[in-house]
């Protein structure tokens, strides 16, 4: 690889996105062209800078004034569509009033006024037909608002797996990037008096940091990384030949709720989702199910003994 070739990807191999095959040539080229090395020393400075600069969040009052100011929307026109030859159109016309009828030729307002609602027929006597259309109008008018209500209920609903989803996706993402690049861990040391420490001034909270080595779970150290627009702690785990990516989220920061359950992959990666001392812990293998069942069930042995201490 010359410089050409390497410099492009400079960028990318700062941020985790070459395949190992590609990072691995960059190193290769880096180990041996000075001024190459110093454009990757400048984009890691910049990347490392972009991690510690504070992420502002929009005002919670923002979108409200964004929809006030919008101007409001033109009434829908009430002509119907022109009928396509293909259409299957089936129209049930409702029984016309006496006094609708002889309006027939009166335009508009004759139409309308021929319509009426079968179960309203004869309210408020049989010689009103205006005192028939008002609660009819006012009973379709309901009708319309009710279905509108029920389709904003459904649409946030049906947004909240997507999200969940997403988020999923982004954490498993996280994890294959640490792997392939790697470049999984920004501290490495089996000591949690080294790993938790590391953490200070970095992100804004203190995780939880246990050696679980006595389970079968050794810590082998942790990195930050971007879950979800957030700077979050991420615990290093070994379980037999497999990484264990365990990620640390204090309360309240965005993500799924802390009751819904990780969706099931099967793409080779396994998830556990559940909250405990006082932090959301999301953790993510390609070992089995099992392993991250053993490994939570450590941890939260660990923390409800009160840690390790220190």
């Amino acid at each position: 690889m010359n410089c050409d070739e390497a410099r492009p990807l400079l960028d990318a191999s700062v941020d985790r996105e070459l395949s190992a095959a590609d990072e691995w040539r960059v190193r290769e080229h880096l180990d041996g062209c000075a001024p190459c090395r110093e454009a990757a020393d400048t984009a890691q400075a910049i990347s490392r800078a972009v991690r510690v600069a504070p992420y502002h969040r929009a005002p919670s009052g923002l979108a409200a004034r964004i929809v006030a100011a919008l101007p409001p929307l033109e009434a829908a026109s009430p002509e119907p569509a022109p009928l396509r030859g293909d259409d299957d159109v089936r129209t049930v016309r409702a029984p016309q009033s006496p006094s609708a009828a002889g309006g027939k030729s009166g335009g508009k307002a004759g139409r309308l006024a021929g319509w009426r609602w079968p179960s309203l027929v004869g309210f408020g006597g049989s010689g009103n037909a205006s005192g028939a259309r008002a609660p009819a109008f006012a009973w379709s008018a309901l009708g319309v608002f009710a279905l509108c209500a029920l389709g904003v209920v459904a649409a946030l609903h049906l947004r909240q797996p997507v999200a969940s989803g997403a988020f999923v996706d982004e954490l498993v993402a996280s994890h294959v990037r640490a792997q392939i690049s790697g470049r999984d861990l920004d501290v490495i040391s089996t000591d949690r008096h080294t790993v938790k420490p590391w953490f200070n001034g970095r992100i804004d909270y203190a995780p939880p940091v246990e050696d679980l080595a006595a389970q079968g779970f050794p810590l082998v150290g942790g990195r930050l990384d971007y879950v979800g627009r957030e700077r979050v702690a991420v615990l290093v785990y070994r379980f037999r030949k497999h990484v264990i990516d365990v990620y640390v989220f204090p309360p309240g920061v965005s993500g799924p709720q802390a009751d819904a359950a990780a969706p099931p992959r099967d793409d080779g990666y396994a998830l556990a989702h559940w909250q405990a001392g006082g932090m959301t812990w999301w953790a993510v293998t390609d070992a089995g199910p099992d392993a991250l069942v053993g490994l939570r069930a450590a941890l939260d042995a660990r923390l409800a003994g009160g840690g390790s201490g220190g």
